[in-house]
Protein backbone atom coordinates (compact mmCIF):
# COMPACT_ATOMS: atom_id res chain seq x y z
CA UNK A 1 0.00 0.00 0.00
CA UNK A 2 2.87 2.33 0.72
CA UNK A 3 4.14 1.71 -2.82
CA UNK A 4 0.79 2.81 -4.23
CA UNK A 5 0.85 5.90 -2.03
CA UNK A 6 4.27 6.85 -3.39
CA UNK A 7 3.13 6.27 -6.98
CA UNK A 8 0.05 8.46 -6.57
CA UNK A 9 2.13 11.11 -4.81
CA UNK A 10 4.51 11.23 -7.78
CA UNK A 11 1.53 11.47 -10.15
CA UNK A 12 0.16 14.35 -8.06
CA UNK A 13 3.48 16.20 -8.12
CA UNK A 14 3.82 15.83 -11.88
CA UNK A 15 0.19 16.83 -12.49
CA UNK A 16 0.57 19.84 -10.20
CA UNK A 17 3.74 20.94 -11.99
CA UNK A 18 1.94 20.71 -15.33
CA UNK A 19 -1.05 22.68 -14.06
CA UNK A 20 -3.62 19.88 -13.78
CA UNK A 21 -4.94 20.86 -10.36
CA UNK A 22 -7.99 18.57 -10.44
CA UNK A 23 -5.94 15.48 -11.19
CA UNK A 24 -3.29 16.54 -8.67
CA UNK A 25 -5.88 16.94 -5.92
CA UNK A 26 -7.48 13.59 -6.65
CA UNK A 27 -4.12 11.81 -6.77
CA UNK A 28 -3.13 13.44 -3.48
CA UNK A 29 -6.31 12.22 -1.79
CA UNK A 30 -5.79 8.68 -3.11
CA UNK A 31 -2.16 8.76 -1.96
CA UNK A 32 -3.22 9.87 1.52
CA UNK A 33 -5.84 7.13 1.80
CA UNK A 34 -3.41 4.46 0.57
CA UNK A 35 -0.78 5.68 3.04
CA UNK A 36 -3.15 5.57 6.00
CA UNK A 37 -4.46 2.11 5.06
CA UNK A 38 -0.89 0.86 4.61
CA UNK A 39 0.19 2.17 8.00
CA UNK A 40 -2.89 0.67 9.69
CA UNK A 41 -2.22 -2.70 8.04
CA UNK A 42 1.45 -2.58 9.08
CA UNK A 43 0.48 -1.88 12.69
CA UNK A 44 -2.13 -4.65 12.66
CA UNK A 45 0.30 -7.21 11.22
CA UNK A 46 3.00 -6.12 13.66
CA UNK A 47 0.67 -6.63 16.62
CA UNK A 48 -0.77 -9.92 15.35
CA UNK A 49 2.67 -11.33 14.54
CA UNK A 50 1.94 -12.09 10.91
CA UNK A 51 4.99 -12.14 8.68
CA UNK A 52 5.10 -11.86 4.88
CA UNK A 53 6.03 -15.06 3.04
CA UNK A 54 9.76 -15.48 2.35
Amino acid sequence: MINWAVIFLIIAIIAGALGFSGIAGTATEIAWIAFVVGILMAIFFFISGRRPPP
